[in-house]
C-alpha cells in the first residue's frame, strides 16, 4: 500500500482533483474537474493507467519495460505504468503529465478557476 499512499498523496494535492469507484469498489479514479488523469486497482496497486501525448508515449514505451500501452484505455493516450523499477520523480513527473493534458483540454473557465487555487 506504500505505493497507493505516495500517488493519492500526488494526485490529491492537485487542484479540483476528486477521487471516485465509477467502474468497481477495487479501480479508484481520480479526475481533474470530472476527467480521469489517473487510475489504478487500490487492491494490487502495482501499476496506474495515466494518460500522455502520443508522442512521448511512445517514446516512454520504448524506453521503459515498465510502461505499457493501457489495457482498458486507448493505447493511444494512455499508459499503464509498473511502478517497481521506476524512480518516484519519475513517476511524479508523469502523472503531472497526466494531469496537464487533461486541464489543457477543459474549458477555459475552469483552467482559469484551477490556475488560481
Amino acid at each position: 500500500m506504500e505505493h497507493f499512499d505516495w500517488v493519492q498523496q500526488i494526485c490529491e494535492s492537485k487542484a479540483m482533483v476528486t477521487a471516485e469507484f465509477p467502474f468497481n469498489e477495487t479501480t479508484i479514479v481520480w479526475k481533474v474537474a470530472g476527467k480521469m488523469f489517473c487510475l489504478g486497482d487500490i487492491e494490487l496497486f502495482q501499476s496506474i493507467a495515466l494518460k500522455c501525448d502520443p508522442e512521448k508515449a511512445l517514446e516512454l514505451r520504448s524506453e521503459y519495460p515498465q510502461i505499457k500501452g493501457a489495457f482498458h484505455m486507448s493505447k493511444t493516450h494512455w499508459n499503464d505504468v509498473t511502478l517497481e523499477g521506476l524512480s518516484m520523480p519519475f513517476v511524479e513527473s508523469l502523472i503531472h503529465h497526466s494531469y496537464e493534458i487533461v486541464v489543457q483540454k477543459l474549458p477555459k473557465k475552469t483552467r482559469e478557476i484551477i490556475l488560481h487555487q
